[in-house]
C-alpha cells in the first residue's frame, strides 16, 4: 500500500475499533450483553481427580495463611496457596498429553485464543439417564443440522448437567469398584473433533475431558491424546452452561501463564446477548 493512503487507513479502522469497543462497553453497561460466570469456587472440596495407584495425584486445593491484620502484618490480609495446575475449573494445554509433547505450555497459548466463540450441545437428559453416556459423531452432526456449523477457531460446550455435583466429590466423580461413572465422548467422536473440526477446543462440566471409563478405551483418553494431539485445548469443571444458548456466546478464559506449565486453574466467562 501506498505510504501516503497507508495512514487513513489505519486511521479509519482504529476508528471502526474504538466504535465497534464502544458499542461493546454500553451493551455491558446497559445489560444488554450478560456476562455468565461458568467457574467452580475453588476450595479444599473442590473435587481432583483420582488416579489409581501406581500413578500419581495431584493435590487438593488449600490455603495457607501469611497474615491477617495481626502482628504478622498489620494492615493487610494474605495468603499461600496450595494446588495443582488441573484443579477445579482448569485450561489443558496442549503439552499436558504425551501427543502434544511439542506443542504449547500454557504460557505460550496466544491470547487472542483466549477470546472466542463458543458453542453449547446440551445432552444432560441423557447424561442423567446414564451417567457413562458417550457423545457420538451422530450427535454433533444432529446437532449441526439443527443449529448450524461448530464455530472455526471456537468451543465446544458439552453439557451433561454434571456440574449439580460440583460440591459433593463422592457424587461428582460417582466412582465404584469398577472406576469412575462420567459423561464423555467416544474414541471416534474425539478423533472426529480433533482431525475433521477447526474447533479450538473442547470444554465439559466433569472432572476431565474424558469419560469416566475412558481409561479402558482403545486408546485411552482419547480427548486428551487426540484434541491436545492436534493443538486443541481443554476445559473442565465447567457450571451454568444451562445459562447460556446453543449459539451466539462468547467465551472468555483466564489461565494463568505459567511458564513449562500443561495447565491451569482459570476463571471463565460468557458474554451472552440478552
Amino acid at each position: 500500500m501506498d505510504p501516503a493512503t497507508a495512514a487513513p487507513v489505519r486511521a479509519r479502522q482504529t476508528g471502526q475499533f474504538m466504535a465497534v469497543l464502544q458499542d461493546l462497553l454500553a451493551a455491558l453497561r446497559d445489560r444488554r450483553i450478560e456476562v455468565v460466570d461458568l467457574t467452580a469456587p475453588l476450595h479444599a472440596g473442590t473435587p481432583v481427580l483420582q488416579l489409581p495407584p501406581p500413578f500419581a495425584n495431584t493435590i487438593s486445593f488449600s490455603l495457607s495463611e501469611i497474615s491477617r491484620y495481626d502482628d504478622r502484618g498489620p494492615a493487610w490480609y494474605w495468603n499461600d496457596i496450595h494446588t495443582g495446575e488441573h484443579t477445579g475449573t482448569h485450561f489443558d494445554a496442549p503439552v499436558h498429553w504425551v501427543t502434544g509433547r511439542d506443542g504449547e505450555d500454557v504460557s505460550q497459548v496466544p491470547a487472542q485464543k483466549l477470546v472466542a466463540p463458543a458453542v453449547v450441545l446440551d445432552f444432560s437428559a441423557e447424561s442423567a439417564a446414564d451417567p457413562d453416556f458417550l457423545l457420538e459423531v451422530e450427535h454433533v452432526e444432529a446437532w449441526t443440522a439443527e443449529h448450524g456449523p461448530l464455530p472455526d477457531g471456537g468451543w465446544l460446550l458439552y453439557r451433561t448437567g454434571w456440574d449439580a455435583r460440583a460440591e459433593d466429590a463422592a457424587a461428582f466423580l460417582n466412582a465404584n469398584d469398577t472406576g469412575p461413572h462420567t459423561p464423555g465422548m467416544s474414541v471416534t467422536c474425539a478423533r472426529w473433533l480433533a482431525e475433521e473440526t477447526a474447533l479450538l477446543g473442547v470444554g465439559v462440566e466433569t472432572v476431565g475431558t474424558d469419560a469416566g471409563a475412558a481409561h479402558s478405551f482403545d486408546p485411552p483418553f482419547p480427548c486428551h491424546s487426540f484434541l491436545l494431539g492436534a493443538g486443541k485445548y481443554g476445559l473442565t469443571q465447567l457450571q451454568n452452561l444451562a445459562t447460556l444458548p446453543p449459539t451466539g456466546a462468547v467465551l472468555v478464559t483466564g489461565p494463568l501463564p505459567i511458564v513449562s506449565g500443561s495447565g491451569s486453574p482459570a476463571r471463565v466467562l460468557a458474554l451472552v446477548e440478552r
